[in-house]
């Protein structure tokens, strides 16, 4: 991951520079590795660099030979190799995983996304045809904007992160994950077209235990493409626990075969293709967990670790500290939802942590409970169609949810995660099954499918389960649920006590409709308010509530779930 800041039709770009470099500084903590730009007409291209792959030779922004191409990339393509054998004859200048995109542009044009299998946010300048065409991931993993100001209509601005757009933008909205930008027609147009994006069209795929399980492996597998050290969030819950465990099960595989090739005694990553990848020295898996002292899921976690074998680490944090730390999340975070800041805060300690301790990147959990409706307001689906129409919607707006948590929270300190459940191939997989499989209730608690799919322990070829039943079939837990309950307890007291009976009686005006009603809402909105302008918040920030209409309670926390802590079988 990096960071970037791009301007399409600047007047007097050239003195726009210190000022671009100015802006683009405020993501550094993106990418605090290097820092470069490029000037052609009137665009400006900046970027941050993190670096994870092609260590030596990846400093952006990437040219091609003629210099008429540059391009300026936020993510990870877990394909280049792939990419890079369908252009043999291209002279590629780097071992960067982003270059690739230059060929594909120049060969398939605007469809050149539809090639990429990555997070991605990135904008390539065409010199030649005066031209900008910047584009998103088909999820949106990895943050984008883009902004507009009134006084310049040919002006369209693009950055990682809104604060780059404050300044100089009147329209700032989100950038929408699956779309490419085009600034010869001024349109964006969704390149990511897959059938399950349709809300109303019920699938009926049989379920294929051994499909999601292999294909979960596969994700997770071309996710360890990397340079440098690496680790796993683990909060002690379903989705984190089998991550961890497969990528466990990976790096052995990694040193296994790393121990067979002379001069490669450190690998610890294969791709699709048996490559090995080349690590800088860890050899076990390395394991964080965060939470409040004896946090729920400190134990699970720890458990886990013990089971797959990672070096583990574990952090506690204190309730002031927590609390210490709510405005420098909502800066990096930008969003005022109570949802994202609660569980953000936990996952920004812990991140500044990880980067501490030398590791630049991690995988994470996100996206299972979006695709398998995990969690436990959705036992009050009324049926399948449902069910399924809200799973839908919620995979579609994680890049204003749980995504964006994951980004900023890891980034604001310079560490890059990944998230294995939100593969391409996975989601077309596992967003077909018929829904009937996946509903909550009766004997099926929920992820039902996905915890079957890797209950193996009478026909595992390792002879060892992925997990031990007490956390395979543990229920969920929230993220800012386990890291302890008195976390959520104390952030509405302290709310409680912030904020008068006066002032939530008052909204303010500029609110309009979307008017806070909890006193920990109006605390965040209004410290949100103290950082960004009221333009910044329509179009870029959704607030995470349970369904209203299935009876749900309006606290998103779980344990307002009717069926939290009741016990399902999973025989």
């Amino acid at each position: 991951m990096c960071g970037i800041f791009v301007v399409h039709k600047k007047k007097d770009v050239e003195s726009f520079k210190s000022q671009a470099l100015q802006l683009s500084k405020r993501i550094r903590h993106r990418g605090p590795d290097w820092s470069g730009n490029f000037i052609r007409n009137d665009t400006i291209l900046v970027h941050e660099r993190l670096a994870i792959v092609g260590l030596s030779t990846g400093a952006q922004p990437l040219t091609n030979e003629s210099g008429d191409l540059s391009l300026c990339v936020n993510g990870e393509i877990y394909n280049h190799i792939q990419i890079r054998e369908e252009f043999p004859d291209y002279p590629f200048k780097t071992a960067s995983d982003c270059e690739p995109i230059i060929p594909l542009y120049e060969k398939y044009d605007i469809d050149a996304p539809k090639h990429l299998d990555g997070m991605f946010a990135w904008a390539l300048y065409d010199a030649k045809k005066d031209r900008t065409i910047a584009a998103r991931d088909p999820v949106g993993i990895t943050t984008m904007y883009l902004g507009r100001d009134s006084q310049s209509p040919k002006t369209v601005y693009f950055a990682s992160e809104l604060k780059c757009l404050v300044d100089n933008c009147d329209s700032i909205v989100a950038f929408p994950p699956g779309h490419v930008y085009d600034s010869a027609t001024d349109k964006l147009t969704r390149y990511f077209t897959p059938d399950w994006l349709d809300e109303n069209r019920i699938p009926s795929t049989p379920l294929d235990l051994t499909a999601i399980r292999e294909s979960l492996e596969k994700a997770v597998r071309k996710r360890l493409m990397a340079e440098v050290p690496y680790g796993v969030l683990l909060s002690g819950g379903l989705d984190s626990s089998l991550i961890a465990s497969i990528a466990s099960r990976e790096t052995a595989k990694a040193n296994a075969a790393a121990a067979n090739s002379e001069g490669k005694e450190h690998l610890t990553g294969l791709d699709d293709e048996g490559n090995l990848y080349q690590n800088t020295g860890f050899s076990r898996l390395q394991s964080f967990a965060i939470g409040l002292p004896n946090a729920p899921d400190l134990q699970a976690a720890r458990k886990v670790a013990k089971f797959i074998g990672s070096v583990h680490h574990e952090h506690t944090f204190t309730l002031e500290e927590g609390l210490d730390a709510l405005d420098d999340v909502i800066q990096h975070l930008e969003t005022y939802d109570v949802t994202t800041i609660r569980a953000s805060t936990p996952m920004f300690l812990l991140s500044r942590k990880i980067k501490a301790q030398g590791v630049k990147m991690v995988l994470s959990g996100e996206g299972s409970d979006e695709i398998f409706g995990g969690y436990l307001y959705f036992a009050q689906a009324p049926s399948k169609e449902e069910f399924h129409t809200e799973s839908v919607k919620r995979v579609k707006n994680l890049h204003l949810a749980d995504c964006l948590r994951a980004n900023k929270s890891t980034m604001a300190w310079g560490l890059e995660a990944r998230v294995p459940f939100l593969d391409k191939e996975f989601l077309q997989l596992c967003m077909n099954i018929d829904p009937k499989e996946k509903m909550i209730g009766g004997d099926r608690i929920e992820k039902y499918i996905l915890r079957k799919a890797f209950d193996t322990k009478e026909n595992d070829p390792t002879g060892k389960p992925y997990l031990p039943d007490e956390i395979l079939w543990r229920q969920k837990e929230q993220f800012s649920d386990g890291v302890g309950y008195s976390w959520i307890d104390g952030l509405k007291e302290y709310a409680a006590n912030a904020v008068t009976d006066e002032e939530f009686s008052k909204p303010k005006a500029h609110w309009g409709d979307d008017i806070p009603t909890t006193k920990e809402a109006y605390w965040y909105r209004c410290k949100f308010d103290a950082i960004f302008p009221q333009k910044a918040a329509a179009a870029t920030v959704m607030r995470w509530v349970p369904k209203a209409e299935w009876g749900c309670h309006e606290d998103p926390s779980g344990r307002f779930a009717k069926i939290h802590d009741q016990k399902v079988s999973h025989d």
